[in-house]
């Protein structure tokens, strides 16, 4: 999360889990390992260094489980002390199909993909571990660099009003922002919805962007259209409507938004020059 590193050297003494040392990262003042999650033996050096953990990397591409994140927790209890606590940047995936519902963090997972179904499982060893754990769900990551922009210009259909899903977002700003309030005051074993207030559906998203950069609208289609004409990820991204609630992230983690709204991020995005 490098996001977020502005903040955490500041508090604290950052050090990260690399493939390759990055001069960018020294350059802010982290002190970098060298290692990889899928070579366990790679990891020795994790034990026993940290009170404070920040897991950011996703399960692998396939499979039923994360071995990852299995790996991270066998290497840390090596040590005779425990970090203090553990933050988790998971997904709001795990929820499956909602139906447009609004979703607290007490309703069970049903995920209904083989990627979400992976990031249960690290739900699942995480807080079964020895450790203060702090999960994070968090839904559409976007920024000024990281608009769909390029899906709004290929013209890629979104449903029709009449049968489009609700979708989520939180700013990658805001997003490091809760990393950095919930390894200060996240709960133990607790799950906070890491969402803005947006209450949108996902052509209303689109449609949004494409105003805002001067484009071409996108095409509306029924759902039995879109079927043939986009990719499986997004068709399961269309398929799981629903509106996170995120009243345990500002009462308890106290975080307050920068960008409440994809409207304030897009804002931000034109002010930046942003045509990515």
């Amino acid at each position: 999360m490098r996001r977020a590193l502005p903040v955490l050297t500041r508090r604290w003494q950052v050090v990260a889990l690399v493939r390759a040392v990055d001069p960018a990262l020294r350059a802010q003042g982290v002190k970098q390992i060298r290692g990889d999650l899928d070579q366990p033996a790679s990891l020795r050096r994790l034990a026993g260094i940290a009170d404070a953990v920040l897991h950011s990397a996703p399960p692998p591409g396939e499979g039923a489980d994360d071995p990852r994140t299995k790996h991270l927790l066998a290497t840390l209890a090596r040590a005779r002390s425990l970090p203090r606590r553990l933050v988790y940047i998971s997904t709001s995936g795990v929820y499956g199909p909602c139906g447009g519902a609004v979703v607290q963090e007490t309703r069970p997972c049903a995920a209904g993909t083989a990627r979400a179904r992976r990031r249960v499982a690290a739900e699942s060893l995480l807080r079964r571990a020895n450790l203060r754990v702090s999960i994070l769900r968090a839904p559409g990551i976007y920024a000024a660099d990281r608009l769909p922009l390029e899906r709004v210009r290929r013209g890629d259909p979104v449903l029709l009003a009449a049968e489009d899903s609700y979708t989520n977002h939180i700013h990658a700003i805001d997003l490091a922002a809760a990393c950095v309030a919930a390894l200060e005051r996240g709960g133990a074993n607790r799950i906070y919805n890491i969402s803005d207030d947006s209450d949108l559906r996902m052509g209303d998203w689109f449609d949004k962007l494409a105003d805002a950069f001067a484009l071409p609208r996108p095409p509306r289609v029924t759902r039995a259209a879109a079927q043939t004409r986009l990719s499986p990820v997004l068709l399961s991204f269309m398929n799981e409507s629903r509106r996170l609630a995120n009243t345990r992230m500002k009462r308890e983690l106290k975080l307050k938004l920068r960008y409440p709204t994809v409207d304030d991020g897009i804002a931000d995005a034109l002010q930046q020059g942003t045509s990515s």
